[in-house]
């Protein structure tokens, strides 16, 4: 057994209609990219993916020694998943090379300031798509197709998107790029003009271990061939980093942005107008510019900012491209959810770490604050008590509930959020609130909100259901507040 180059597996390109890592979706003619998984490694279909049709393997030394004699070529190479991105592009026509290629990663931010792009390259005629959390749109039309990946897709799936949207008649892009889309090399055939860091927190370290491997993941969009230009955010400790590092690789261009000046792009002037918006007035390296935001809180204020720094950099006028910022709403992040007339403030938001968390709820007007949290289930233990805690010093009730449990006992994620919560109250004076049912945690809030109050229903965001063990139960958190408040009665909608 000896591997081949990457090169030698591109030669084989003729012969391949179609490349998957799924062997379920293999088709004849198509190559099987089987890799190592969390719980068990792709050889181990490879003779399903054969009776499918599978003209070849790739995999690495490992799957080769699972895969023996199967009767097609087994390519062995050191790095299969950066091959099978290679394949892909290739098979696809490199759909990237003809688009306006714009990426934004970072821990927080990364939608809303993808959904900020859409709106300012629309505004100045371009016809743009999208690629992220929220799904795949074009010209904010949804396009459905199999996800293989929460945020940024496998490099066949994306190679596959990019070619319908270049299709469909996109000649720009707009996508978040996750740290595993990093270091898993989805990304690796696609050139972006410029790409965009918001910052960095506590999240993934069940993948990364520990937040230098995360930030050194997130780094290497900008210290790579990936990327010609980049926009950092140095107001951001990480960020920072980041930008010294990209000097010292000096292989990108460097643009900064602050919210606290000192940077290329800063905001010199921020004030709330009469209809709930905030008018901020930008200096950029060449003039000032003022536009309005719907968005609430500092930190979009600094995706805002992110965003027309990243349209200088492909010449895209901003004068044209911030009005189409103004009226920019994003479900699920940081969504204002109108019940109707004597009906509590209410905002949903995808908060799921520290401090998102914190930006959430500090964003929110002083007045009695009301939040609903829980955490997800299979992923990141270490963040569940901060979260927790940083729930009760920037809010007055806090109502520790069910996220998306997955395989995990709901009851011992909640008692971890609830012992860094009652530390966080033991400074504040919150009072907490165990309610395990999300629903009826909602309910609750609802019953004991003021008219003035505000509500802020944490970690779920956009999502329309709730992972219990194996099963997708239906659950939206917009739609159970709105049922719940129509009723009028927590107590009839939580039966």
């Amino acid at each position: 057994m000896s591997e081949v180059s990457a090169s030698r597996v591109v030669e084989m390109l003729p012969s391949i209609s179609g490349v998957t890592l799924d062997s379920r979706r293999v088709q004849p003619g198509w190559l099987y990219v089987a890799l190592p998984g969390t719980t068990t490694h792709g050889a181990n279909f490879i003779a399903q993916a054969v009776v499918a049709g599978a003209i070849a393997v790739l995999t690495d030394v490992a799957g080769a020694q699972l895969a023996g004699e199967v009767g097609i070529p087994v390519l062995t190479v050191a790095n299969p998943r950066a091959v099978m991105a290679a394949v892909a592009a290739e098979l696809y026509g490199r759909p990237a090379d003809a688009l306006l290629m714009l990426g934004v990663t970072g821990t927080a931010g990364k939608t809303s300031t993808v959904a900020l792009l859409e709106a300012g390259l629309a505004a100045v005629g371009r016809r743009v798509g999208t690629i992220g959390t929220m799904g795949f749109f074009f010209e904010n039309q949804k396009i459905t197709m199999q996800r293989s990946t929460v945020t940024t897709p496998e490099s066949p799936d994306l190679q596959d998107l990019l070619a319908q949207l270049r299709t469909m008649g996109a000649d720009a892009v707009a996508m978040e790029v996750s740290s595993h889309a990093i270091s898993q090399a989805r990304i690796a055939e696609i050139g972006f003009q410029v790409a965009g860091f918001t910052n960095l927190g506590h999240d993934h370290f069940d993948y990364h271990q520990d937040i230098q491997g995360y930030f050194q993941a997130k780094a290497e969009l900008f210290t790579s061939a990936y990327t010609q230009c980049a926009v950092v955010n140095i107001a951001d400790p990480y960020g920072a980093c980041l930008a010294e590092q990209i000097r010292q690789a000096n292989k990108v261009r460097l643009v900064t942005f602050s919210s606290k000046g000192d940077a290329d792009y800063t905001i010199t002037s921020l004030s709330d107008t009469n209809d709930g918006r905030r008018r901020l007035q930008l200096k950029t390296p060449t003039g000032v510019h003022d536009f309005a935001l719907s968005l609430l809180g500092d930190f979009n204020v600094k995706n805002a900012l992110l965003a027309a720094a990243m349209f200088d950099q492909v010449e895209v006028s901003l004068e044209a491209a911030l009005p189409g910022l103004e009226k920019v709403q994003i479900p699920g992040r940081m969504q204002r959810v109108s019940l109707g007339a004597g009906a509590p403030n209410l905002v949903v938001d995808f908060a799921h770490t520290p401090e998102t968390v914190t930006q959430a709820l500090s964003s929110l007007p002083k007045t009695r604050r009301i939040a609903v949290l829980g955490c997800g289930g299979d992923r990141d233990r270490e963040k569940r008590q901060p979260m927790g805690q940083v729930a009760a010093l920037n809010a007055d009730v806090v109502i520790v509930t069910d996220d998306n449990p997955r395989s995990e006992d709901p009851g011992s994620i909640r008692a971890q959020v609830l012992t860094g919560a009652q530390r966080g109250a033991k400074v504040s004076g919150a009072q907490v609130i165990e309610c395990g049912d999300r629903r009826e945690a909602i309910a609750l809030a609802l019953d004991l909100a003021r008219l003035e109050d505000w509500i802020a229903i944490l970690g779920k965001g956009h999502e329309s259901g709730q992972i219990v063990r194996d099963e997708i139960l239906p659950f939206d958190d917009v739609d159970v507040a709105t049922q719940l408040w129509a009723h009028g009665s927590a107590a009839e909608m939580g039966q």
